[in-house]
């Protein structure tokens, strides 16, 4: 069974780090509401697009969701 995007973007996190990706992550683990066992793209981009002020443009998002999907 694939993760979610969550566990995959916690992967990423780093807090010395400021790629755009690895904020995002850093950022995403502070996040409450964040759809944590979400595996589908329009539900995680529907949330962050109404919810994710520290996303400064759903381009990072969408970065992300391809290192996602290249993923083993």
């Amino acid at each position: 069974m694939r993760q979610s995007f969550y566990q995959f973007l916690m992967t990423q996190r780093n807090p010395e780090d400021y790629e755009p990706v690895a904020e995002f992550a850093n950022n995403a683990f502070y996040d409450q509401s964040f759809p944590k066992q979400e595996t589908r793209f329009e539900p995680l981009s529907k949330y962050l697009e109404e919810n994710a002020s520290y996303l400064p443009s759903m381009t990072v998002f969408d970065q992300a969701w391809q290192m996602y999907l290249e993923q083993d």
